[in-house]
């Protein structure tokens, strides 16, 4: 009888440059950058997102990439196994882990699904809305295999319709170009999503990123044991945000401020879904803008939250970002009712924590007040954290206490 060949041997190999630290990747590292890998012509002419089996220096084999050499990361670790076959199978084992650890923490199906690298799978994100599923495939090799991994996500959760996001800076960055489209079932109108005692409405199809930021849940969750009784502001309050979970435990009123129209729409909706809309308000407007007018205006808040776009996204942009975060948290301080409190948060990967808490203090201190740092909060854990890749960790968000 005979034998079928084992993929590895079908696969091109790719190979670490002899200097190249080799021990990084055994250990866990997921990523080759592009400086570290021979590119010869046959390496230079796989297509992005063509699977290899990585080698180091002395032709050992460390497992299955992908390529794309349009990109920095130049290959992304699949799976340690060079013999691995990524087909429907594989995709439902992966995603039958992460499933689990989502079942177990969350008693509704509304969570990250996966988290990239974080959830092996590189590259790759997708938020579930109840039956309803959004993929952001970043990198060329999930676009490759999206028909098995869509298989795979029905087969192991059991949701009815797919939503593809082809958008974003990292598709770009792979040389991939921007598509919205359903890859199965249908999508008619917002989403509602039960988080936090409230109601949320997310757009699926015309939102920001996959349509709700679940990453913040714990950190809405904080802040709104803050919130009882309070007068609330959320700046860059995308769909209701923090101040729809400050409504439900009790705050007397918020007023949401953003710059996009169709998101307040969203943040009213949700408002109205959960019952609060006589205690909530929205602003459209600059940021830095509004905090000012609210200042001038001689308005005070007992709670506010200040939760931006990333400022730093990649190193080139960390000073400009840093000393956009010190502003935003000088102006927040204005604002701020005497006794009250600050919530400053982050998602920028360039920015560390340190350095982020650094600008937010010094912010603070150049508005006149002074703080006590109360709580450091992170990313939910249905966004778990690569232990070996410091980028996996860019959600922070610090409580202060300002004074009177």
């Amino acid at each position: 009888m005979e034998q079928d060949t084992p993929p590895s041997r079908l696969l091109p190999t790719v190979r670490l440059k002899p200097k190249a630290e080799a021990r990084a990747i055994r250990h866990g590292f997921p990523w080759v950058y592009a400086d570290e890998l021979v590119t010869d012509r046959r390496t230079s002419s796989l297509v992005p997102g063509a699977l290899a089996v990585l080698e180091d220096g002395e032709r050992r084999p460390l497992g299955l990439v992908t390529v794309n050499v349009k990109s920095k990361i130049i290959a992304r670790m699949l799976d340690r196994n060079e013999e691995a076959a990524i087909d429907q199978p594989w995709f439902e084992a992966r995603l039958g882990r992460a499933l689990a650890m989502r079942a177990r923490l969350y008693d509704q199906p509304y969570y990250r699904l996966v988290h990239a690298e974080a959830d092996g799978l590189p590259g790759l994100i997708i938020d579930r809305f109840g039956d309803v599923a959004v993929i952001q495939p970043n990198a060329a090799w999930v676009e490759a295999h999206l028909v098995p991994l869509t298989a795979a996500l029905r087969a192991v959760t059991g949701v009815t319709t797919v939503v593809k996001n082809g958008t974003g800076r990292s598709r770009g960055l792979e040389g991939l170009g921007e598509e919205m489209a359903v890859l199965a079932g249908a999508v008619e109108g917002p989403l509602p999503v039960p988080m936090n005692g409230a109601t949320y409405m997310a757009d699926v199809m015309g939102g920001q990123k996959t349509g709700l930021f679940f990453d913040q849940r714990p950190n809405h969750a904080f802040a709104a044991r803050l919130a009882k009784g309070a007068r609330v502001l959320d700046v860059f309050t995308h769909v209701g945000g923090f101040a729809l979970a400050a409504l439900a435990s009790g705050a007397d009123s918020a007023l949401a401020v953003d710059a996009s129209a169709p998101a307040l729409a969203l943040a009213m909706q949700g408002a109205e879904a959960s019952g609060f809309a006589d205690r909530f308000a929205t602003r459209q407007g600059d940021a830095f803008e509004v905090l000012e007018a609210l200042a001038e205006a001689g308005e005070s808040y007992d709670l506010v939250i200040c939760d931006p776009p990333a400022f730093a996204p990649a190193k080139p942009a960390l000073e400009a970002g840093l000393r956009a975060y010190e502003r935003l948290a000088r102006l927040a301080a204005h604002v701020v009712a005497p006794g009250g409190y600050l919530v400053l948060c982050s998602c920028s990967h360039a920015a560390d924590l340190q350095a982020f808490r650094n600008a937010s203090a010094r912010g603070i201190g150049r508005g006149g007040r002074r703080a006590q740092l109360i709580h450091t909060g992170f990313a939910g854990p249905d966004h778990p954290m690569l232990p070996q890749l410091a980028e996996s960790a860019y959600l922070k968000a610090l409580v202060f206490r300002l004074d009177g």
